[in-house]
């Protein structure tokens, strides 16, 4: 049985094991753990599909493969005899021998069959050879499964873009290098009306005076510049790459948009205190306002959805995504039905979600869906701030800090009120301004008379 390394998300392209909890030749039932395992998103568990003997690991610890490369073999049945004491050196003795054997060794063995066969004696049974373990697999590292190019080119190119079938077709057909066209799909991609359009000379590169010719500056060149000044070179991890990619997909592809508002918070802050007399576990500040936005989502259904390319898909439930700060980057796990779950089970599972992406122990289903996020800084004193889009989500929600804001009483007098701003950042192509500032005045409806994130 071959084990391979898993898919452990849409966007992952390769994982680091980082220790091995079985060793060659023991013995493995289905569901034991073998190995674990790092990525750019999380650290997991691999467990065994079936039950055997571990012949033989391929990828060690600490070392990285793609994913769908070979990392160990579990020999099952017969196989399991061919694993003795030291598994590892049979297993390198008997493929040894099966390759570097001379081609000689077989003519030589013929007349000795024949004389024991002259003898009268049994003519020995011919030993099969082992059956070679097959090489990691390359596989293409933006699909989960490895499939052929077919007949109008790969689904990726060399920069990484990604090319749907139709516009493979057009373009083979009308002999268009896909490789001077943008993709106006979702991250890059080239859909089929970038290459019509790029037949009308509409956005061929070669054509379009509006096309960028520079390109960013390179290492060397940000280094040149800066080679007088003392600094240390910080190599990239895997999560640091992803945020790098994923941001800048988002500011290049999402039109953003952005409306802010002032909240008052002096009954949130009342409610949050009985509440915390009352209960065993205590809510944050968070817990309401994840709260309340998914309640509003509720409310203005419309903006409880996502762009899909070629149609918008609006969701009946409400999944909302919490940022969390890690150690060299930023998670956002999803809190599932968000808007009917009470506040004490909200709380409870957003801490569980943060502690766990910050363990990097979040599984990949936990990390990705939602159509709306939660981005709260105020803990640090940020007053307000701008959240980028977390694609494909629509909307994404920055809080800032609550403190005492003078404010003028309809008397003409001043007093002091509890505020927070929060800024609301929008997807032009899903959520329009009046479908924006609907969903941030029910928002503010709800935080305001907080009595209504119990009900």
């Amino acid at each position: 049985m071959d084990i391979l390394m898993p898919q452990l998300g849409e966007t992952v392209t390769e994982g680091k094991i980082t220790s091995w909890l079985r060793a060659v030749g023991d013995t493995v039932a289905h569901g034991d753990v073998l190995f674990e395992i790092e990525t750019d998103k999380a650290s997991m568990e691999v467990e065994a599909a079936g039950a055997g003997r571990l012949a033989q690991i391929l990828v060690q610890a600490g070392d990285t493969a793609p994913i769908g490369a070979l990392v160990a073999v579990i020999a099952q049945g017969d196989e399991q005899a061919a694993v003795g004491g030291n598994a590892s050196a049979s297993a390198s003795a008997s493929a040894s021998a099966s390759v570097s054997a001379p081609a000689v060794a077989q003519p030589a063995a013929a007349p000795a069959a024949s004389a024991a066969s002259a003898a009268g004696a049994p003519a020995p049974k011919p030993v099969a050879a082992p059956t070679p373990i097959p090489a990691p697999r390359e596989l293409d590292p933006f699909n989960a499964v490895q499939s052929p190019p077919k007949n109008f080119g790969p689904a990726t190119l060399d920069d990484g873009t990604q090319v749907t079938p139709l516009a493979r077709r057009l373009a083979s057909t009308a002999g268009i290098d896909l490789k001077t066209l943008n993709g106006s799909g979702p991250q890059g991609r080239i859909v089929g009306k970038d290459v019509l359009q790029s037949g009308s000379g509409a956005r061929n590169s070669e054509a379009s005076p509006l096309e960028p010719t520079a390109s960013p500056a390179n290492f060397e060149q940000v280094k040149a510049i800066y080679h007088h000044v003392p600094h240390v070179e910080v190599e990239l991890d895997g999560m640091r790459r992803t945020i790098a990619k994923r941001l800048v997909e988002s500011k290049q592809t999402v039109p953003h948009f952005y409306l802010t508002i002032d909240v008052n918070i002096d009954k949130l802050t009342e409610l949050r205190k009985m509440v915390n007399a009352a209960l065993p576990c205590k809510l944050s500040v968070n817990d309401f306002v994840v709260k309340a936005f998914a309640l509003a989502l509720s409310r203005v259904p419309l903006a409880n959805a996502i762009w899909a390319e070629d149609r918008i898909l609006r969701f009946s439930r409400v999944d909302v995504g919490i940022a969390v700060a890690v150690e060299g980057g930023l998670f956002t796990p999803v809190v599932r039905d968000a808007g009917t779950k009470s506040l004490t089970v909200l709380a409870a599972e957003i801490r569980d979600l943060a502690q766990r992406a910050r363990d990097r122990r979040l599984k990949p289903q936990e990390y990705q869906g939602g159509a709306a996020s939660v981005s709260n800084l105020g803990m640090f004193g940020v007053r307000a701030f701008c959240a980028i889009v977390n694609a494909p989500q629509s909307t994404i929600l920055a809080v800032g800090a609550g403190e005492r804001r003078p404010l003028e009483a309809p008397d003409g007098s001043v007093r002091f009120a509890g505020s927070m701003t929060v800024t609301l950042s929008c997807d032009h192509r899903v959520v329009d301004g009046a479908l924006g500032a609907e969903l941030l005045a029910a928002f503010k409806k709800i935080i305001e008379d907080p009595i209504l994130t119990l009900i």
